[in-house]
């Protein structure tokens, strides 16, 4: 054992100076309400730990200070409000803002942000269609600010560990990707808004059904994984796209989508479900199969020969991720160019025929919440539709070729 002594003599020590924190980055939130509670509440977080500082709140009525004080902000220093978001970012300095606006607005605000040099963070969809998004992903890029797309699922740490397993071929071959999606709305969900469960308001694009809006998570996830979400691997899709609510847009639809790397991606969502659950994506392969709850982040392995292994995994949050890519340099987790795949499909259900309705006979109205409890109002349910959307995704089927007596086959539109 070699034995080390301390110098008589030792080195002057070097006084260690303190990295002094970086200053909070002044954020503003276009659209507070709603979804954008969350974001509020989030904004609220991680200013408590000194990273952000809420400088402008954008919306059409300014939110009183009851809402604000129910966030979590006290009267002490209220953030700046106004219904002019291009006037609230050169008020307040803005240095990154957060955009949770109805999807027809996403591009003009994201573009209207770019023109300041304002980071944003853009809620999902990024835009109502391929053009926007080519205008918008174009536009930040030019003025050469960092956007971050709304996907929460892409922060998640399950995402690494799964491409790890298909490329190590723990499931052997991949063969395909299903994704599955039964969620319940009442008639209330779709009255929540002007713009909610419509297709376009006059000459202007909105795309607001289930595929594009509330499970647009099923679709860029199970696309994330089968091509990194790149939209040049988009080779066609084929959408079915029906309605049991009395709206414009599809509320139960599947769309399936051939890559040029082989392996299609198959989505089966509704928001008629008899009993909701959780959304999932599943990974065939060869030799077993990865299934994924991408809002849980749990992930569960089967393969031959080995026991089911379940896991579950952290996730990153975005903001903060943005937040690190401007301080540190951090890749983006959700950059434009890792959403055009799945703008592929939000252009096919764009240009679709308009979703057919359900006949009478195939959806009844019930009352109440959906797990039998008294809260929620009516809502539709399409008897069966839960198992429908399961052996979508476990087939990679759509609901024609499942035999739904709704869905003639033959009337998938392919783009």
């Amino acid at each position: 054992m070699r034995k080390v002594t301390a110098s008589a003599n030792p080195a002057p020590s070097v006084p260690v100076v303190p990295t002094a924190p970086a200053a909070p980055v002044p954020v503003v939130l276009a659209g507070a309400r709603g979804h954008g509670r969350w974001h509020l509440a989030n904004v609220r977080r991680l200013q408590h730990q000194g990273r952000v500082r809420l400088a402008g709140i954008c919306e059409l009525e300014p939110l009183s200070a009851g809402e604000l004080a129910a966030s979590g902000f006290g009267a002490d220093e209220p953030p700046e409000q106004s219904d002019d978001f291009g006037a609230l970012l050169d008020v307040t300095g803005a240095r990154a803002a957060i955009i949770c606006t109805p999807i027809q607005t996403h591009t003009e605000l994201a573009l209207t942000a770019a023109a300041r040099g304002v980071h944003l963070l853009l809620e999902k969809p990024p835009a109502a269609g391929w053009a926007d998004y080519a205008r918008m992903a174009e536009g930040v890029a030019r003025a050469g600010i960092a956007c971050q797309v709304g996907f929460q699922s892409f922060g998640s740490h399950a995402l690494p560990a799964i491409r790890e397993l298909m490329s190590t071929g723990a499931i052997g071959t991949v063969t395909g990707f299903g994704a599955a999606g039964a969620w319940a709305r009442d008639d209330a969900y779709f009255r929540r808004a002007p713009w909610a469960g419509r297709r376009r308001i006059g000459t202007t694009d909105v795309v607001d059904g289930v595929l594009t809006n509330p499970l647009a998570h099923a679709v860029a996830t199970a696309l994330e994984l089968a091509c990194r979400g790149r939209s040049e691997e988009v080779v066609s899709i084929e959408t079915e796209l029906f309605r049991a609510h009395a709206i414009e847009a599809d509320d139960t639809s599947s769309v399936r989508v051939t890559t040029a790397g082989g392996p299609r991606v198959t989505v089966a969502v509704t928001l008629c479900a008899e009993r909701p659950g959780e959304p999932y994506v599943i990974v065939h392969g060869e030799k077993g199969r990865i299934t994924f709850w991408y809002k849980q982040d749990r992930v569960l392995v089967q393969r031959a020969g080995r026991g089911p292994e379940e896991t579950v995994h952290g996730r990153t949050d975005l903001l903060e991720n943005l937040l690190d890519h401007l301080e540190h340099g951090t890749p983006l987790l959700v950059p434009p160019a890792s959403t055009g795949a799945f703008m592929r499909v939000v252009e096919a259900v764009r240009n679709a025929p308009e979703p057919a309705p359900l006949p009478d006979g195939a959806w009844e109205t019930r009352y109440g919440g959906p797990d039998g409890g008294p809260d929620g109002g009516a809502r539709r349910v399409v008897p069966g539709i839960d198992s429908l959307v399961a052996a979508g995704a476990e087939s990679l089927s759509l609901f024609s070729e499942l035999g739904a007596s709704w869905a003639r086959v033959g009337e998938a539109a392919t783009s």
